[in-house]
């Protein structure tokens, strides 16, 4: 016990590099300050609770496939897109299965099914939690488009086009319809309560 203890605080260690890593993505569009991995993973498992709970899925599982999509990222980094077509990587499932090995099995079991779930594809949760990390990623261009950057179009054209669910295509369109702080000018006006659609 002592030592699946020991395991599990590196990687609790190891998860927290998470919050160090840039995106590197967002260094190639020439955002000079740009979110961490672990920045990403938070707003895409909340968005992956949202797409859930509108696609009729389980959310907690879905945010839960989101909170860990990109954990092997600590043993990874962030590749960029570009690189990927030079560099052969090893499979998510695998690395994930060395980050959790001498882990609590419970502890393991559950990190493990995650990364293989969303990596699978085919449960209505993975897909919610896949269109998470797309909506995240266009949010993000959005926000960093109206600061000023300017090489954003590709990643909001890309994550739009990687849209799955009606739910995630819907909010993706709303977020293109609006600016990133009017929700703080409707709080301003007292006009924060306006039901969704209205």
């Amino acid at each position: 016990m002592q030592d699946e203890l020991a395991q599990l605080t590196g990687f609790v260690y190891e998860i927290g590099l998470l919050k160090r890593y840039k995106r590197t993505g967002w260094l190639v569009a020439g955002v000079s300050d740009p979110e961490s991995i672990a920045d990403h993973s938070f707003r895409a498992a909340a968005l992956a609770s949202i797409v859930a709970v509108l696609e009729g899925a389980d959310p907690e599982r879905a945010a839960l496939l989101s909170l860990f999509h990109d954990s092997q990222e600590t043993r990874l980094t962030d590749i960029p897109y570009l690189a990927k077509a030079y560099v052969k990587r090893a499979p998510n499932e695998q690395v994930t299965a060395e980050q959790t090995r001498g882990l609590p099995p419970a502890v393991a079991d559950m990190i493990c099914g995650s990364v293989a779930e969303y990596e699978d594809k085919t449960s209505l949760e993975a897909r919610c939690a896949r269109d998470a990390d797309k909506l995240e990623c266009l949010v993000q261009a959005i926000e960093y488009r109206e600061q000023g950057n300017q090489n954003i179009q590709l990643w909001i054209d890309s994550s739009l086009a990687a849209l799955q669910t009606p739910s995630g295509k819907k909010l993706a369109d709303e977020v293109l319809r609006t600016r990133s702080l009017d929700w703080l000018d409707r709080f301003f006006n007292g006009d924060d309560t306006t039901p969704l659609g209205e």
